[in-house]
């Protein structure tokens, strides 16, 4: 029951809710979240450190920067609450922006944004 609780409280935030949708698109540099998102990296750090604790995203480095994605290998109430996320909110107006503000900025490189390396 303690990784459940763990997971709910990681989804109720705003902030972590529109992170986990934009990874549903796929990997995501953490330049490229924070910048769409409008945070700092540190904010982005805590956010993105609550997700992966909770076992809901997963994260690799190349070099100096990091990369994060939704979780693969995760329990079966993990990918519960990722169904969940991703049947939801489709349409919310804060969601639509992120999504559009990140296709318009992908064509753009991290070191093209001037965007932080590690979380």
């Amino acid at each position: 029951m303690e990784h459940f609780i763990l997971q709910a409280k990681a989804v109720a935030d705003p902030t972590r809710i529109r992170m986990l949708k934009l990874l549903e698109g796929g990997e995501r540099c953490v330049c490229e979240i924070m910048e769409v998102l409008d945070v700092v990296q540190s904010t982005a750090s805590k956010h993105l450190n609550i997700l992966k604790a909770a076992g809901l995203v997963e994260s690799r480095k190349n070099g100096t920067w990091s990369y994060y994605r939704l979780a693969e290998r995760s329990r079966e109430h993990n990918r519960d609450f990722l169904k969940f996320i991703a049947l939801h909110l489709n349409d919310d107006g804060v969601i639509t922006r992120d999504r559009e503000v990140l296709t318009r900025k992908e064509k753009r490189t991290c070191r093209e944004r001037g965007g932080r390396r590690t979380v």
